[in-house]
């Protein structure tokens, strides 16, 4: 017989709880802090896509190191550590600002120590869940819980922080986010399921363990097109964002609140894919629904390009762009880490997902440096038009993935 819904799971709450604060907070940094970058230091594209690069380049190289180490130990204390180093970077911030020694290179620094604390989180995380969701049959509902945090931090994050910039500076509306985590830090002590250590194994070699991750996600033939469809798809929606931001504060003059709220709505899209997730699950073929998701993700970013006619409708386009995109990787979030999880014995779990983190993640971080290179030598809505044609072209693969052709989870 199945356990209970989660709503009856009060660890799984908590921690869900401390996660969605964390990436609501998450959500307002990264908009305020390359907003910081453009309005204190006058930053140009090439160092807002270096910006962007720094935070997400550490899980190119970390991410498969971390996910080894995840799983010789426990994951709660990591994941404590890694919380409380975010809050105290973040919180630096606009303690530097206000003694006047913040610079741009100081910035740089902090966005690629964040991104590594970050590292050690994502990969850790995801290995914790099983410990509090103990049946296997409650993976899609928690993967659609966690979707609901994200896209819900999607649709209130940006607006959020359009308006704290607007009202206090960018540098301060970072403090937000440092108290973020202190709360999910907070959360993740009350916790109460032990989490039993892993056994000690007489003899590990790093190089062999790093080996065996990357060669579980590479063998298996759903993991590995998971794995590739990803990269692209992060690749895609990192230098969309980064070159959207450029284009909308250099070439349109929109305000920061402006940008938030065009955010912030079409982030709708992404609850409402997490909120009808099972529902579509449930009634149509895993593999179609899959499809569907993935291409409207694909083809968001052609609104963005075919967006003209007076300011209204422009941003109305936008709104339509992004919302699509968020509807597709609302749906399409829930069958990825779902189906990453069902697939994958505890054991391996950190370095699956450590192996998931350094193509997705490296796939954002080459995105945003991407972004910025282009969008200083074609200009912002060139680069976004060479943006969205590379997007499109991902759809073909997408329909040889054997994922397309799945029934159930």
């Amino acid at each position: 017989m199945a356990e209970q819904s989660l709503w009856h799971n009060r660890d799984f709450l908590k921690f869900w709880a401390g996660e969605t604060i964390s990436l609501l907070g998450t959500q307002i940094t990264n908009l305020a802090l390359p907003l910081t970058a453009i309005y204190i230091f006058g930053a140009t594209d090439e160092q807002v896509g270096l910006l962007r690069f720094l935070q997400l380049v550490p899980y190119l190289g970390l991410a498969m190191v971390f996910g080894v180490w995840v799983d010789r130990v426990r994951r709660k204390p990591v994941m404590l550590a890694a919380n409380v180093t975010r809050m105290v970077l973040i919180g630096l911030i606009p303690v530097l600002w206000w003694l006047g020694w913040l610079n741009l290179v100081v910035l740089l620094a902090i966005a690629a120590a964040v991104g590594i604390a970050s590292v050690l989180f994502d990969v850790s995380w995801m290995a914790f869940v099983p410990v509090l969701v103990r049946d296997r049959r409650n993976y899609v509902e928690a993967s659609a819980k966690m979707g609901v945090s994200s896209s819900s931090a999607d649709i209130a994050g940006p607006g959020l922080a359009g308006l704290l910039v607007s009202m206090l500076t960018a540098p301060v509306a970072l403090i937000v986010d440092a108290v973020s985590y202190a709360f999910s830090a907070v959360l993740l002590l009350v916790i109460r399921t032990r989490e039993e250590a892993p056994e000690p194994v007489a003899e590990r070699h790093l190089l062999t363990e790093l080996r065996d991750g990357m060669r579980w996600v590479i063998r298996d033939p759903i993991l590995r097109w998971l794995a590739l469809i990803g990269f692209c798809v992060n690749f895609s929606m990192i230098s969309v964002w980064t070159m959207f931001l450029l284009y909308g504060t250099r070439d349109l003059g929109l305000s920061s609140a402006t940008l938030g709220t065009i955010l912030a709505a079409a982030s709708v899209g992404g609850l409402t894919g997490a909120l009808i997730s099972q529902k579509v699950i449930r009634r149509f073929p895993l593999g179609r629904v899959y499809l569907v998701a993935q291409s409207a993700l694909l083809l968001g970013p052609s609104l963005i390009v075919l967006a003209g006619g007076p300011r209204q409708m422009m941003v109305g386009m936008f709104v339509a762009s992004f919302f699509l995109t968020y509807l597709g990787l609302g749906v399409a979030g829930v069958i990825i880490v779902s189906l990453r999880q069902s697939v994958t014995p505890q054991t391996m779990m950190g370095r699956m997902t450590a192996a998931f983190r350094t193509l997705l993640f490296g796939g954002g971080a080459l995105g945003g440096l991407f972004a910025g290179l282009l969008a200083g030598e074609l200009g912002a809505k060139r680069a976004l038009t060479v943006a969205a044609l590379g997007s499109a072209a991902v759809i073909v693969a997408l329909v040889l993935s054997p994922v397309t052709r799945l029934r159930t989870a």
